[in-house]
């Protein structure tokens, strides 16, 4: 935590909005503007929002004396000066908190009288304006005690967001600016004076980016930690992603070799973007392509990994809070976990895009094999035979532009009756299921300990859930990759069913048996790999006397090697041994180590 008041970089003006005066002035207010645009990608924002937030702004870039070119020079100036650290930007590395940035952000736009190509003119203005400055930079030093803002961090990353808006803004009702003091932010003029719900925006901007700097918790180090944490905590909640369906025969999405990879290269579907396959637009559109593929994922081929049937195991012993799964292959269902929330839809069941008539997934599964789009039998009493998908898969191409004099003025008649079947999966474009949200509110105020199972964490809202949670519940990562954007106590990287089988070695567990599929429409291929049990029984390493632990199949990089170099540094300046840093070690000695923060 921060120990000293923030020291924003710019003062806040009263009265009306000041039209934007001399290029220091207008790089700030492009800087700023920049940056919560940018934040527009993680934090949901209203169109109007966004209109209001940009009102104003074309008169800086066609003031008089300023041409287009000028302007576009001007935002690469404002980027190579720092407009990334305005709100707390990346320079310090993904995992540092925005806090950190606060005194490099003090000066990042530069002394409104140092800039140079100001004409005389403007030299009065801008003399006003860094008196203006000065005197505001004043305000914000003195806002807030050490121990106010202290209190207000401990508010917002043990009880979240909503709690902390209740309390600053509308029971006390702290004018916006002001508490953006606490973060480091310091608005200028012109948003300043913006709309009530455009400056909640850029408040939920600056807390977003605050819960999203969790420092780890320095008690946790050592598998041994890990499985004293399983061992003693009774509501787990547990992320996973398409990693631990994996060695089920299912490809993730985003690795190298996974779904969007092998789409891109392939290009067997034609599409702009892999991520088309499952953008709801699209969808609507030319249904063919994404049921020419659908069979390719489908659940009736798969068997539960060991990681599912260790979150079964977790359910069995009354440990379980929730499993929150990315996953639409259902295999936590088939493994028999109950408390599960499959955030983004699945197989289950498939409902009619015009008419929202929902039926059992089996219903469309003999029409998902065939790579025929399945009809709504309620908009089509008396339907066709199910639509085959377009030659080879492909997309329809666009009709050209202009008139065809030996067209027909008849319309063409739409490619697809008015009512298709999709499975209730979500797709880009679509909003979440409400029971996440409720779910996750609940689950909040009683997790004990988080663990990630075979995630990225890239796709919102779901990549938000660790930002929602406690800041003092533990965290574990199982991963093959390590995640760059979180901090966990605890990281054990390579594969993850490896993984979960030495943790069960340590407890004293065994994996529940195998699920028999009750239906299935091809023969279920088995995913248990017989391995000598040497390789089990193979030690994982520790990179450095960090938190960091490396299994078979860990992909580490750079960032395992930035690891291990910070811990070999550190034992040369301690005069410890030389040696690799990256081996076994003793649990207790990384109690003493200082904090090694992620990339």
């Amino acid at each position: 935590m921060q120990s000293s008041p923030p020291t924003p970089p710019t003062p806040p003006s009263r009265g009306s909005v000041p039209r934007p005066r001399g290029a220091a002035h207008g790089s700030l207010y492009a800087a700023q503007l920049r940056a919560f645009l940018e934040a527009a990608e993680v934090v949901d924002v209203d169109p109007d929002v966004i209109e209001d937030l940009l009102e104003g702004f074309p008169a800086y870039a066609g003031s008089p004396g300023r041409g287009a070119d000028e302007g576009e020079d001007a935002d690469v100036d404002v980027e190579e000066e720092g407009a990334g650290g305005v709100l707390g930007g990346q320079d310090e590395g993904e995992g540092a908190p925005a806090h950190a940035d606060r005194d490099r952000v003090r000066g990042s736009a530069g002394d409104p009288a140092d800039e140079d190509g100001e004409s005389e003119s403007d030299g009065d203005e801008d003399e006003d304006v860094g008196e203006e400055w000065a005197a505001y930079l004043q305000e914000a030093q003195t806002a807030w005690t050490k121990q106010e803002v202290k209190d207000m961090m401990s508010l917002l990353k043990e009880n979240g967001m909503a709690a902390f808006i209740a309390e600053y803004v509308v029971r006390r009702a702290i004018p916006i600016p002001k508490l953006l003091y606490a973060f480091g932010v310091c608005l200028c003029p012109e948003l300043r004076h913006k709309q009530p719900r455009t400056l909640m925006y850029l408040l939920r901007v600056a807390l977003s980016r605050e819960l999203e700097s969790r420092e780890r918790l320095l008690t946790y180090n050592t598998i041994d930690d890990a499985v004293h944490l399983i061992q003693r905590s009774q509501r787990i909640l547990i992320l996973t992603g398409a990693g631990i369906s994996v060695s089920c025969g299912i490809p993730d999405f985003r690795s190298r070799n996974g779904l969007y990879a092998s789409l891109q290269e392939n290009g067997e579907y034609d599409l702009d973007d892999p991520q088309q396959m499952f953008d709801i637009q699209y969808f609507r559109e030319n249904p063919a392509v994404f049921y020419s593929f659908a069979s390719k994922i489908y659940p009736s081929n798969f068997i539960p990994s060991p990681c599912h049937r260790f979150i079964k195991l977790i359910e069995d012993k009354g440990k379980l809070l929730r499993n929150y799964t990315q996953n639409i292959d259902t295999l936590e269902t088939l493994a028999g976990v109950r408390r599960v929330v499959q955030c983004h839809g699945s197989f289950a069941t498939a409902s009619c895009i015009h008419c929202k008539t929902r039926v059992p997934g089996t219903e469309i599964a003999e029409d998902i094999m065939s790579q025929r789009v399945p009809l709504c039998k309620a908009c089509n009493p008396a339907p066709p035979a199910a639509v085959a998908p377009a030659k080879g898969g492909k997309k329809a191409k666009r009709r050209k532009q202009g008139w065809d004099s030996d067209a027909s003025d008849e319309p063409e008649p739409p490619a697809y009756p008015p009512g298709i079947m999709k499975p209730d999966i979500t797709f880009f474009g679509e909003k979440l299921d409400d029971v996440f949200e409720r779910s996750l509110m609940e689950d909040r105020h009683q997790v004990d300990l988080l663990i990630i199972i075979g995630t990225s964490l890239k796709v919102s809202p779901v990549s938000e859930t660790i930002s929602h949670l406690p800041h003092s519940v533990p965290q574990i990562l199982i991963n093959k990759t390590p995640i760059r954007h979180i901090n966990p106590d605890v990281v054990l990287l390579g594969n993850a069913d490896d993984i979960v089988l030495h943790l069960c070695t340590k407890l004293g567990w065994d994996l529940p048996d195998v699920p028999t599929p009750s239906h299935h429409l091809d023969a279920p291929r088995p995913n248990l790999r017989k391995r000598p049990s040497a390789e089990f029984e193979r030690e994982p390493q520790r990179v450095g006397n960090s938190h960091v632990w490396l299994f078979e199949g860990a992909e580490g990089g750079r960032w395992v090697e930035d690891i291990e170099r910070r811990y070999r540094e550190q034992s040369a300046q301690e005069g410890a041994p030389s040696g690799s840093a990256l081996g076994a070690s003793e649990p207790g000695n990384e109690r003493q180590m200082k904090k090694a923060r992620t990339e």
